[in-house]
């Protein structure tokens, strides 16, 4: 009995003695970095790795690690140090701002400053901040008033307020010496997207290509000097469960004890771009770095109709009149070709010189990540001089009395004009459904997947080409 409350009591008294607690807080900043990574991802993602010397005496300390993103994934942050381990650590962005300021001195004393108008001279006088709640409240005296009838004056900064996002870290050092240290994190606010520049040549046969990176750089944060790599590829991520709140988050871990400007290689399923140079992308910056440069690049134009298959089980008439004719650049990314390089999605805008040898826009389309020796396909607009008239000219039910046993034979009449001064060809493609046979053609078809029909439609300067089918579908 007496063992028990004597126990008791030795417990009771060892919980009311207070926890010793981590000294003042130590500040690591840019000037004690030694080295800067970046790897930025297409998706608004980018993995940091910052490299510094600190010095911390030995025992549990408040590290903050200044100048982070402000778009940093606290969940993803790991100090690697081996002298050193992390405890707990709070990503503090409650950024100093005149608002956040006044909002932490509600229920305090700040000065006002008034400037008489004509003598210039100051009084001063102190206010009771009541509230900064979409205004400002203030108790002047006996008296309170809204808005700030003067110059506010606080005392000094309240500490849970950051003049710059940061890091703070609950840290345990083993030494009191100089130690290495880096913190790896993700963070969002830093992307990148590929932006190619091509110029045809006279003969539409050729073009000139260049690639650039675009970087932009909205994370709250400039990257000095850095080793910039780029990934090049679509990299799941995890959707968040739910919203990330806008109070500060905290979280707990436990540390362990052809001319390229680029070099290219594969990564695991993706392709990697290391920058030969350090770089610098500062905060709020659009920053543009030479990809590749690949001239005389062949290509092939192509001017191509497209069909539907809407009209192959029912009477239509009239399809349409003055029908768009899409004109396609076709590049082959192959060494062959003066290319072979595996190209980053982004947008291609073509160029031509005109007549008097001034640059012009004539199209952009958008790629996706291309691999060697695939093709790229651009479509640059709608051809202005050659149109199309397409009708259908006879349709019947040959059979059927279910929705899956009808036959249908009709027939078609494409008019190809040609309003230009040279020869052109047109890719005729036509999708056509079900199983299907060509009973009669004016012009050999090809059958270039199993409910694709193409021709080839030749059509003379300032003529015209009427191609005119006769086919069976079975549904």
């Amino acid at each position: 009995m007496h063992r028990t409350i004597l126990s008791s009591a030795v417990a009771l008294l060892v919980m009311t003695q207070p926890v010793p607690a981590p000294s003042a807080e130590y500040t690591t900043t840019l000037a004690d970095q030694q080295g800067l990574a970046v790897t930025i991802y297409n998706q608004n993602l980018a993995l940091v790795k910052d490299r510094r010397t600190i010095t911390l005496p030995a025992g549990q300390h408040v590290l903050s690690f200044r100048e982070v993103s402000g778009q940093i994934k606290p969940e993803t942050a790991l100090l690697n140090a081996a002298s050193l381990a992390v405890l707990e650590q709070n990503f503090e962005f409650d950024l100093l701002t005149p608002q956040a300021l006044l909002e932490k001195y509600v229920g305090q004393e700040v000065t006002v400053v008034r400037t008489h108008p004509t003598t210039g001279e100051e009084a001063r006088e102190k206010a009771k901040v009541l509230s900064a709640n979409n205004g400002v409240v203030l108790r002047l005296g006996d008296h309170i008033e809204t808005g700030i009838p003067g110059r506010l004056v606080f005392a000094d900064v309240p500490a849970n307020l950051r003049d710059r996002p940061t890091l703070t870290m609950l840290a345990d050092s083993k030494t009191d010496k100089p130690q290495q240290v880096e913190l790896s994190y993700l963070t969002s606010g830093l992307g990148w997207q590929a932006d190619y520049v091509a110029e045809l040549n006279p003969a539409d046969d050729a073009v000139d290509l260049n690639g650039w990176v675009t970087l932009t750089n909205q994370s709250g944060a400039s990257y000095n000097n850095a080793s910039l790599q780029l990934v090049a590829g679509d990299v799941h991520q995890v959707p968040p469960q739910h919203p990330a709140p806008k109070a500060a988050r905290d979280t707990k871990v436990m540390s362990a004890e052809m001319q390229s400007a680029m070099a290219e290689e594969q990564m695991f399923e993706y392709h990697l771009y290391s920058l030969d140079r350090p770089a610098t992308i500062r905060d709020n910056q659009t920053k543009q770095v030479a990809l590749l440069q690949a001239n005389q690049v062949p290509c092939r134009k192509e001017l191509i109709l497209q069909g539907g298959d809407y009209y192959y089980s029912s009477q239509y008439g009239e399809i349409g009149k003055k029908m768009k004719i899409g004109v396609f650049v076709e590049i082959a990314n192959s060494k062959e070709n003066n290319l072979g390089l595996p190209l980053p999605k982004g947008v291609v805008r073509v160029y031509k010189k005109d007549s008097r040898d001034r640059l012009q826009f004539v199209g952009e389309d958008r790629i996706d990540h291309t691999p060697e020796n695939e093709k790229l396909r651009l479509k640059l607009g709608d051809a202005f001089d050659v149109t199309a008239n397409t009708k259908q000219t006879d349709f019947k039910k040959v059979s059927g009395f279910s929705l899956y046993n009808y036959i249908y034979e009709s027939a078609y009449q494409l008019e190809l004009k040609n309003g230009k001064k040279e020869a052109v060809t047109v890719k005729v493609t036509e999708p056509i459904p079900g199983d299907w046979e060509m009973l009669e053609q004016s012009l050999p078809h090809e059958k270039a997947a199993s409910n694709t029909a193409v021709w080839q439609v030749a059509v003379p300067p300032l003529g015209s080409t009427t191609l005119s089918y006769k086919v069976r579908v079975k549904f």
